[in-house]
């Protein structure tokens, strides 16, 4: 569904390095904008890694779900997408503390959905006690699970594809249909009733620096 600002209520922030090596995220990528869903390329929308706040904060106001498209990098997401963290999930907007005067103080994201759809290297035997990888693949997770938690939004079951350089074609092919099947279903997904929603985390005033504003002499 789009509204007529032209956005849509599934927002998908694809990141990856380098799409010309991608077999996986590229195919996603191209999925996700057949679907007429609403999609920025965080590398090629921010190449200087400025990240337009306002914009992106716009974006996030008007979906529903909110899809984190990348392959894992060192357990973890991509640089530019960590930085599109920090800057536009900002105090007092995605996060903090209501009160009785301003009730909607960091509940801007509240009642949304999250959803991480990503890739990785090693095969799913890798992420494994006994594996080189050493943990289960859920243990990589909480920083994810986390943040939609510190900003009220249910972190839904991740769609993710092990070994991503061994796998066929084929396999691809299949994986990129589960993905557009899935975005074209939402929000009619049966396990949905079965997740509870998330009650933001209270995060106080006095948890938080205080800013420092420099006075300009004129």
């Amino acid at each position: 569904m789009r509204y007529g600002n032209g956005m849509s209520e599934i927002y998908v922030l694809a990141a990856h390095p380098d799409w010309r090596a991608s077999r996986v995220n590229r195919q996603l990528l191209s999925a996700a904008r057949h679907a007429g869903v609403t999609v920025t390329d965080l590398y090629s929308q921010y190449p200087d890694f400025f990240i337009d706040v306002a914009a992106e904060q716009a974006r996030l106001a008007a979906a529903k779900l909110i899809v984190l498209l990348h392959p894992i990098h060192w357990y973890s997401m991509p640089p530019l997408q960590k930085l599109w963290l920090d800057e536009v999930l900002t105090y007092g907007w995605a996060y903090g503390a209501a009160t009785a005067d301003h009730p909607s103080h960091g509940r801007a994201l509240a009642g949304k959905d999250l959803w991480l759809v990503a890739s990785t290297g090693g095969s799913e035997q890798a992420y494994h006690p006994q594996g080189y990888n050493r943990y289960f693949f859920d243990a990589f997770l909480p920083p994810y699970e986390q943040t939609a938690a510190l900003c009220g939004m249910r972190f839904l079951p991740p769609l993710i594809l092990h070994g991503a350089h061994a796998h066929s074609a084929e396999d691809i092919a299949d994986h990129v249909k589960v993905f557009a099947d899935r975005l074209a279903a939402y929000p009619d997904w049966p396990e949905l009733e079965e997740l509870e929603q998330c009650p933001a985390c209270e995060v106080p005033m006095n948890a938080r620096p205080e800013e420092k504003h420099e006075k300009r002499e004129t």
